[in-house]
């Protein structure tokens, strides 16, 4: 039991809450902003985060970094956030734009207009920084609630039954959900990302093609 206390008592105060906003207030700020998609809200809910963690830093015992533990309070944070936008969601939108089925399945249920191959590699192009803040970009248009359910599905990895839970919606809304936030986000990724990486491609090979020729006269 005294051990058990010692670990704890090492653990918190191992923590420099004055080093906080210093180290780690950026990275906090940004993971919100993606995810709530307002700088006042994000910055509100970094603060938030702070004062909680000073309000129970004596619970950390150091099981994992400094950083993921306050990474770990700031989704709580959103999630609670997203919890309550969801209860106040106008029921038009629910009427209008999550229960529309027909229009994205077929009665046997396969996908009337499913997505096509898309001629690169995401997986790869992800690890590009100007992949990522043109994805940002693209998902910062998406309407709210679907910016939510995809949030929680693609970037926190959520289950299915947790976000219904979470977001109020049935099982079959949370699929069309995702499927209208994805071909969004498709078809702005193919009109930004693909129009500007051809352009670079097409501007590359201008500058290739203008380079002079050595001669072979000595």
């Amino acid at each position: 039991m005294s051990t058990n206390d010692n670990s704890k008592k090492i653990s918190h105060k191992s923590l420099n809450p004055e080093d906080w906003v210093d180290n780690y207030g950026d990275a906090l700020y940004a993971y919100a902003l993606r995810r709530v998609r307002e700088p006042d809200l994000a910055e509100e809910m970094v603060q938030e985060t702070f004062l909680a963690a000073l309000h129970t830093r004596e619970s950390f015992r150091g099981q994992s970094s400094e950083k993921t533990w306050l990474v770990g309070i700031l989704k709580h944070k959103i999630l609670d956030h997203f919890r309550k936008s969801s209860r106040e969601w106008p029921l038009r939108y629910s009427a209008s734009h999550e229960n529309s089925v027909e229009d994205v399945f077929d009665q046997n249920g396969n996908w009337i207009d499913g997505p096509s191959k898309w001629p690169f590699d995401p997986s790869k192009s992800l690890e590009q920084k100007e992949f990522l803040k043109t994805f940002y970009q693209c998902l910062s248009k998406l309407p709210p609630r679907l910016a939510q359910v995809f949030i929680l599905r693609e970037l926190d990895g959520l289950g299915g039954k947790e976000i219904c839970d979470l977001m109020s919606i049935s099982p079959n809304n949370l699929w069309v959900m995702l499927y209208r936030a994805r071909m969004h986000l498709r078809n702005q990724l193919e009109l930004i990302w693909l129009d500007k990486t051809e352009k670079e491609r097409k501007k590359s090979h201008g500058k290739l093609s203008t380079i002079p020729q050595l001669s072979d006269a000595s």
